[in-house]
């Protein structure tokens, strides 16, 4: 059971972070990106969560899952920063 787990959160940790580092170039490199630009996005991937009709698996749901996470947390910061 713990290796089932382990897999599940190696895979979020690693998309979590990969997440965080493009979504922070992004921002050094991109001018025009704004807090609503990503915003956008989160949207978009809320709506992506919610129509799981066919089934993602497990894989799928825990990078949907690391994705959405990463912007939310990065947004946030980014907010309290300004």
């Amino acid at each position: 059971m713990s290796s089932s787990v382990d897999w599940k959160d190696a895979k979020y940790n690693e998309v979590f972070e990969e997440e965080l580092r493009g979504l922070s170039r992004r921002r050094e490199f991109d001018s025009g990106c704004t807090v609503k630009d990503l915003e956008a996005v989160l949207r978009n991937l809320y709506i992506m969560e919610g129509s799981d009709i066919n089934g993602r698996g497990q894989l799928q749901d825990t990078i949907m899952a690391a994705r959405i996470a990463a912007y939310e947390r990065f947004i946030a910061e980014w907010k309290q920063k300004t």
